[in-house]
């Protein structure tokens, strides 16, 4: 599993130039069941998204496609992380 952490960058002035881009985007990965959770990097640095189920290469090229990360809105972090321990609610996330 990953969490993305896309971090304002040199263009955050466009942000609103490519908003519904990257809600499309948002939106694509939550239906495709790729993202878990999307939120914000508080306060307003940013937002993060915790992805699964696909390779790190697989997600690089997810990432990449968001308007925010192509245009320099954001620039992003992909941190892997291997599940050890679950709550029950999120036990699907272990090996």
């Amino acid at each position: 599993m990953f969490v993305v952490l896309l971090r304002f960058s040199a263009n955050k002035a466009e942000a609103t130039r490519y908003l519904t881009g990257h809600q499309e985007w948002i939106k694509r990965g939550l239906d495709e069941g790729v993202f878990l959770l999307v939120g914000s990097i508080q306060p307003g640095l940013g937002g993060a998204v915790l992805a699964h189920g696909l390779s790190k290469e697989a997600l690089e090229e997810l990432v990449a496609a968001d308007p925010f990360v192509a245009e320099d809105v954001v620039s992003a972090e992909i941190i892997e992380i291997t599940p050890g321990m679950a709550d029950d609610r999120l036990k699907f996330l272990l090996p």
